[in-house]
Parts: structure tokens; sequence; C-alpha cells
């Protein structure tokens, strides 16, 4: 099958490799289409510890079931289909509590084991979901990045009157803005210096702005009721802590800084809640594809599609200034 293959930093080839197989509670899923995330951009420098060469990456996907396990016996061939891409144990308190993205064997597809960026990929039967046939795959392939924005509203606990400010128009923040709208919250304010994706911002319904004195202009008198990093930098991050009222939340979702100095003093004067966000547990990921199939999710205006074959040229577009994308989905 064609894969493309991560070979070195900003190093990646089209090849030949075999068609994996698939173990006893595993299906093998021929991929249609599949999304490149921010982490496999970092990946693709060199930047990011979880990938490394050589390696097929990719875990936003939707494709139909080509291959069965011997004991997979909960899809059949053809079956339109997503996946959950982070596999667990499924024995840890965490995955008996319903938070198996903390699972103490996690492992991530396109990171620990082969991913989507090739013609099949394998995945558990437990983490495969079915689509609706008036589902697209363009559409589908969104499901993982939804996911994480559903997790992220549902740690910051987001109600319809709440105003909350998102820093970074990015993939998941575009996606945790249409989260929060398909959650009936009217003030969400979205903060980034690209203007293209500032436009996007506004035709999603939220408020654009590009710097601190425009932020302070619609900021509610107290504060925001909550805020999202959705980058990942210290300034970023402060500016967050900073925005929120007294007894506010801070979500953290951004991986671009492993560290950050924060003002703990106000942190504990105010009461803050901060949390860090990863991933998704399945009940984020079934609500994901549930609020995909109504309709309520669709960032397709703003999704450019390209073969396999033109994947490094993707991620180098992606790198230098991706304008008014908000995805690239590469067709397999």
């Amino acid at each position: 099958m064609r894969a493309l293959v991560y070979e070195d930093p900003k190093v990646m080839n089209v090849r030949q490799v075999p068609i994996p197989v698939p173990g006893d509670k595993e299906l093998l899923i021929r991929v249609s289409r599949v999304g490149i995330c921010g982490s496999e951009l970092s990946g693709y420098l060199g930047y990011n510890s979880l990938r490394k060469p050589p390696l097929i990456m990719g875990h936003e996907f939707a494709g139909t079931v080509a291959g069965l396990g011997k004991h997979a016996d909960m899809f059949r061939i053809g079956d339109r289909v997503t996946a959950n891409p982070l596999l667990s144990c499924g024995r840890c308190d965490p995955c008996t509590g319903g938070s198996a993205q903390l699972c103490v064997e996690r492992k991530l597809v396109g990171a620990h084991v082969p991913g989507a960026f090739a013609e099949y990929v394998v995945v558990s039967e437990a983490n495969v979901y079915p689509i609706p046939d008036s589902v697209s795959f363009e559409v589908a392939a969104y499901t993982e990045p939804f996911a994480c924005a559903v997790h992220i509203c549902r740690l910051a606990e987001l109600s319809a009157n709440d105003q909350v400010l998102i820093i970074g128009a990015g993939p998941i923040g575009l996606c945790v803005l249409a989260a929060a709208k398909a959650m009936g919250l009217r003030d969400v304010v979205v903060m980034d210096l690209n203007p293209d994706r500032l436009q996007i911002v506004r035709e999603l319904g939220g408020y654009a702005v590009s710097s601190e004195r425009e932020v302070v202009t619609v900021r509610p008198k107290l504060g925001f009721d909550a805020a999202v990093d959705a980058v990942g930098a210290q300034t970023t991050r402060i500016r967050c802590v900073e925005s929120v009222r007294r007894g506010g939340r801070v979500v953290f979702s951004g991986l671009h800084e492993a560290d950050a100095s924060l003002p703990v003093n106000t942190i504990i004067r105010e009461e803050l809640k901060l949390f860090g966000a990863f991933a998704y547990s399945q009940e984020d990921f079934a609500t994901a594809i549930s609020r995909i199939a109504d309709g309520t999710f669709n960032l397709l205006p703003w999704t450019l599609l390209h073969p396999l074959e033109q994947g490094t040229a993707c991620f180098e577009k992606l790198i230098s200034g991706p304008g008014s994308i908000a995805k690239i989905l590469l067709v397999v």
C-alpha cells in the first residue's frame, strides 16, 4: 500500500509498505480522508518527542472497514467509520472510571503505532464508531479535533450565559468556538494574529480580536467566566489567567512551550480553577460524533483537500502560513 512516511525532520516520502494485518479484536480500515494536526507539524519539524522517524503519522481520519480481526464482530466490511485514535488498556482506574485519555498505558495511532497517512490503518474495534450516510468523510475526519473541543468545553463547565475568551484561532481554537456556539453561547471572543483566521471566527459567529487592547474593549467588567489557551505559550497562558473573573475557569490545551511561569498569587487570591486538557474521553468522542451528525459543526468552507502524494507540500503550506485555511485533509 502507499503510505506517507516521516523519515527525518522535514523529510516525508510516499513509500510502498505492507498492508497491516488486524489483530484478534482489531479492524483494518481503508482510509478515505485524513487531517493534518498541529502536533504533526511539530513532529515533521523534529520538535515532538512522541513522533520518531521512521513513522506513518495521521490520527484524524475516516474511511470504510476493509478487514476484520478473528473476534471482531461489531462491524461489517464496507461500513463507514471513524475512530478514536487514543488506545487505552481498559483495565486501569482511569479507564474504568471514564477517563481513558489518562490511561497509564495510553498510545496514539500515528505516534506510537502506524497511523492513517496511508491507504490502510489498523485500529482496535472498541475505538471505532459508525458514521451516518448523511455525514461525508470530510466532515467525519473532523471528529477527533472536535472531540478535543468538546472535552475542553466540558472541563470549562461552560453554560449558555458564559462569556468566554479563546486565545488561538487554529483548528482547535476554531473547534472550541464551534462547540461553544453549539452549546448556545453567544459571547465568545477569539484572539489571534492571523487576519484570515479571524475572518473565519466572524463567520462562525464569534468576536474576533487581534490584540490585548481589543480584548479589553470587549472584556466583561469583572472578567470572562472562562478562558481557553489553544496556543501554549507563556504569554497566552498568562493572558488567560489575567482575563477571567474571580472564581473563573482557565483551560490549557496548547502545547507550544513545555514550561511557563504563572502568577500563582493571583490564582490563589482569585480562587481560579485551572485545568489541563488532553485529548478526550470516550464520552466526549461520542458526543462529537452526535453533534457532527446533527449538522451543528462544519468547517468545510475553510478546508482544503489534496492527494496523499502532496502531503509534504501541505505540511510546508501550513507551517509557512495557512492563511484562511482551517484544516488540510489528505485524500487517500
